[in-house]
């Protein structure tokens, strides 16, 4: 049997394919992986509303599995849906950055119990690949959340916030995400979270730190753990699992300081290493 106990994976271009969905392989090599009392851990940018769904296909909630979302702000036990862990920007902070928004062509994106507020639902487009990609529509559904509108987002928003997304043409960003950070690059965590999203949380928040909150006190080491990802908000946990492994569809700046890299989130990339690990453990077989 494998000397890893924990499975830590990014979810989206690394759990999931291109349609948003787990192949059968990977969710059987996962489920045959807790059976041998492996815990899982989806470490995700997305809400922790936006996980439940395949936190469950994964019977993760029958297996104490973890969840980490907003970039490592907030940590919920599947089973018990307690939380582990939570740290938010103060309301000072998060007013500020929305309130710096208005500055830049930029959709702000906050959430509070089931809703994500925006200012316009109908401005809801980036430019993606060269066609036009409706992202407001595309968070709201990933995250399971209904759409309120709000004029003035900075006003709106006196309440403790796990992250503040902001959504913009990657051009754009490429061009303006060092004056946008300008103020907070001192005071909070600012990233790029894909092409077309850049993000602000605490100070010091990253996956890796959560992991290292919650996991270590539970009595697992570093070096039983394998993490996957494929973007920048990976390389934290990448770079602090025993095992850090980069998608074939990673970014280069996370292939470089992987352990390794294995096939695509397209082509069971996750199911492909764990065989290597997890020799005595036919992952393979249909569950």
């Amino acid at each position: 049997m494998s000397d890893i106990k924990v499975i830590i994976m990014d979810v989206d271009g690394t759990l999931t394919n291109s349609e948003k969905k787990i192949t059968e392989k990977t969710k059987n090599a996962l489920i045959r992986a807790q059976e041998e009392g492996v815990i899982l851990v989806l470490a995700s940018g997305r809400p922790t509303s936006g996980l439940m769904d395949y936190a469950k296909e994964l019977k993760m909630d029958e297996h104490h599995g973890l969840l980490v979302s907003f970039n490592g702000a907030k940590v919920v036990e599947c089973q018990t849906n307690k939380l582990l862990f939570n740290e938010a920007m103060s309301v000072k902070e998060g007013q500020a950055v929305l309130e710096h928004m208005k500055k830049f062509d930029v959709k702000p994106m906050i959430d509070k119990d089931d809703y994500l507020f925006v200012n316009d639902v109908y401005n809801c487009n980036v430019q993606y690949k060269d066609k036009p990609f409706n992202v407001i529509q595309y968070e709201s559904r990933g995250g399971k959340f209904k759409l309120c509108e709000k004029d003035d987002l900075a006003a709106f928003a006196d309440y403790p916030l796990n992250k503040i997304l902001t959504a913009g043409d990657p051009e754009y960003l490429k061009e303006n995400y060092e004056e946008m950070m300008e103020p907070f690059k001192d005071t909070l965590s600012c990233m790029f979270t894909g092409p077309f999203y850049f993000e602000f949380t605490a100070k010091g928040i990253d996956k890796a730190k959560a992991l290292d909150t919650v996991l270590i006190p539970m009595g697992y080491k570093k070096e039983e753990m394998i993490a996957f990802g494929d973007g920048h908000n990976d390389a934290s946990m990448v770079k602090y699992a025993g095992i850090g492994i980069a998608m074939a569809n990673a970014v280069e700046d996370l292939k470089e300081i992987a352990d390794e890299v294995t096939l695509s989130n397209e082509d069971d990339g996750i199911a492909y290493a764990l065989s290597k690990y997890f020799e005595d453990l036919d992952l393979n077989r249909a569950i």
